[in-house]
């Protein structure tokens, strides 16, 4: 992740404006501080993507944003009709950039740098923009690995690879960052991360657990995965819970929308995170 935001830094005297693509489930968990310190002075534009995932909190943190200052759209990079509101929204925030060209008669692409945490869908962003697929995407963190340029009608893409904050001062954002599988799960304790997501979920989305697995509160987070276990019918000789194949079920569940639209980040969050 050094190597990268090095990168960034070298590239970005390249770019004439910057899009940040966050999760709509966790705009300020996902969002990194230290991207919008290496782009200073350029307009920025702040992506919610994966709203078709996120329930009404993320239109609520969305007007936050807005409310502050920042140029901010929720969209579903995976559905082409978001490409319409992308590109407005991309449009409006280089306006004074294409006047002044106009004036110098300049005739040339408008260059975005496109950054994010890991599997914030940067690329599916790309590939909407570009009507089609340009660059490599997939379902886990650090699918992008190399800067590259793509051409898209009037706009030029920076794809760049994923990129973490150096250190989790706030590990309630950590966490979420894991539940969304914007870190890699092969260094995460997988125990640790399905038990605090049962536990979140159970405080905000206790009706998603019941609808899915039956759960009723009030339960502790192991009893909850237990219940996930009976439910599924990961039981092992002797009766012990396969809790392996139950915590995976519930992280799977959780990142492919099967518990329902969620926001986990709250506005006291997006203060904590530094976004306004």
């Amino acid at each position: 992740m050094a190597k990268a935001m090095r990168m960034m830094a070298e590239n970005l005297n390249l770019a004439d404006a910057a899009v940040f693509v966050l999760d709509a489930r966790a705009p300020a968990s996902a969002f990194n501080r230290k991207l919008r310190d290496l782009v200073g002075d350029k307009p920025v534009l702040y992506v919610l993507n994966k709203g078709d995932l996120a329930d009404s909190g993320a239109d609520s943190l969305l007007a936050a944003m807005k409310k502050s200052g920042l140029s901010a759209v929720k969209i579903a990079a995976n559905s082409s009709s978001a490409a319409r509101t992308l590109t407005a929204a991309m449009e409006a925030l280089v306006a004074e950039k294409r006047e002044r060209m106009a004036q110098k008669g300049l005739v040339k692409p408008v260059r975005f740098f496109i950054a994010g945490v890991p599997n914030t869908g940067k690329s599916t962003v790309i590939n909407l923009l570009c009507g089609g697929k340009k660059t490599v995407t997939g379902d886990k963190a650090g699918v992008t690995r190399a800067k590259q340029w793509v051409r898209c009608g009037a706009f030029e893409l920076m794809d760049t690879p994923g990129t973490m904050p150096p250190s989790f001062e706030n590990q309630t954002l950590a966490l979420r960052l894991a539940y969304l599988g914007c870190v890699n799960d092969d260094i995460l304790d997988i125990d640790d991360v399905a038990l605090a997501l049962l536990e979140e979920l159970a405080q905000k989305y206790p009706q998603a657990l019941f609808a899915r697995y039956g759960i009723e509160q009030p339960m502790t987070p192991l009893e909850m995965l237990n219940a996930v276990c009976v439910r599924r019918g990961f039981v092992l000789r002797g009766n012990d819970f396969d809790y392996e194949r139950g915590e995976r079920t519930v992280i799977d569940d959780f990142r492919k929308g099967r518990l329902g639209k969620v926001c986990l980040d709250r506005l006291s969050d997006l203060k904590d995170a530094g976004l306004i």
